[in-house]
């Protein structure tokens, strides 16, 4: 078993609300793995905001990107602390480590490659979570994400099925919730963390909300952050492929509520089909084609994903 160790690196603003014992309202978490979070840190260091920032590098192993993120943190105005680990824990168990760090009653989980939105982002949660919400998503656009020719696969696919209001997301509260921009509290995630089983990308934001919704309520605003790490059609059918084991994982677990999914229903279509082993890479390939439609691409990814989730179903 690897120990996983710890590098900390504190601001002096951390180190002077330590020596008070006072504690902030919002605790910001932000896991990274080989990405650079400095417009993010910086969008996010607003004055008079009661809040805290906590960033992890999850074994990324770059030692230059690690000085860069350390400096960052001790010129931010709120109290910022950076935490380096020594080898790469995953999703699931980086958050949970944040989550350990922080000392606010409410936690926001933020992805490194998001960009908040609104002036006043942070201001908006704080004050959120004064209201002693128990778990609430912002949701996220792509209105601040450049455009370029290789990532408008995932750009198409982003915004047809996860860039929605608040009303929209609202009607399955459990399936529309990320770690992008997620509210929790305290004593909430206390009770449900995420599940360490989890490997790779996919699927635990979504199964941890399955069983959050069933002991507190999921509310939904508009408090958007923009996500800027589009993948190319490669990374994102690589992606695809690794979140077929964490699908499995949640069929097994909440059958009831996965089966009503899009996702699963076409998997189930798909699984009598024949020939499978020859058609699925198929599909891969109209998907990863840069000269066909557009729309047509999506379409061929997205059954080439409930392909893949089909030997779960």
């Amino acid at each position: 078993m690897t120990v996983v160790s710890e590098t900390l690196t504190d601001n002096i603003a951390w180190r002077s609300l330590s020596e008070t014992g006072a504690q902030p309202r919002l605790s910001v978490l932000i896991p990274t793995f080989r990405d650079d979070p400095s417009a993010l840190l910086k969008a996010l260091d607003e004055r008079g905001v009661e809040a805290e920032v906590i960033l992890l590098d999850d074994g990324g192993g770059d030692a230059a990107l690690v000085e860069r993120m350390a400096k960052r943190i001790e010129t931010m105005t709120l109290p910022a602390r950076l935490v380096v680990l020594s080898s790469n824990e995953g999703r699931a168990k980086g958050r949970n480590r944040l989550a350990r760090h922080a000392r606010g009653g409410h936690l926001l989980f933020l992805d490194s490659d998001m960009l908040p939105d609104p002036i006043g982002f942070l201001a908006r949660w704080t004050a959120l979570a004064g209201d002693d919400v128990a778990v609430a998503f912002g949701g996220f656009t792509l209105d601040q994400t450049p455009h370029r020719p290789e990532h408008d696969l995932h750009r198409a696919m982003a915004l047809k099925s996860d860039c929605t209001s608040a009303p929209e997301r609202a009607r399955e509260p459990e399936k529309h919730v990320f770690t992008s921009n997620l509210l929790v509290r305290r004593d909430v995630f206390d009770t449900v963390a995420f599940d360490e089983g989890f490997a790779g990308w996919g699927w635990e934001d979504v199964e941890w909300a399955m069983r959050v919704s069933a002991l507190y309520p999921i509310v939904h605003i508009d408090n958007s952050a923009t996500h800027l790490g589009l993948d190319t059609a490669q990374a994102l059918a690589a992606k695809y492929e690794q979140s077929a084991a964490n699908f499995a994982r949640v069929v097994q677990g909440h059958l009831e509520v996965v089966r009503n999914y899009p996702s699963y229903r076409v998997a189930k279509a798909l699984k009598p089909l024949p020939l499978r082993p020859l058609w699925r890479p198929m599909l891969k390939s109209i998907a990863l084609c840069e000269a066909a439609p557009t729309p047509l691409r999506a379409l061929a990814m997205r059954l080439y994903r409930a392909a893949l989730y089909s030997d779960a179903v």
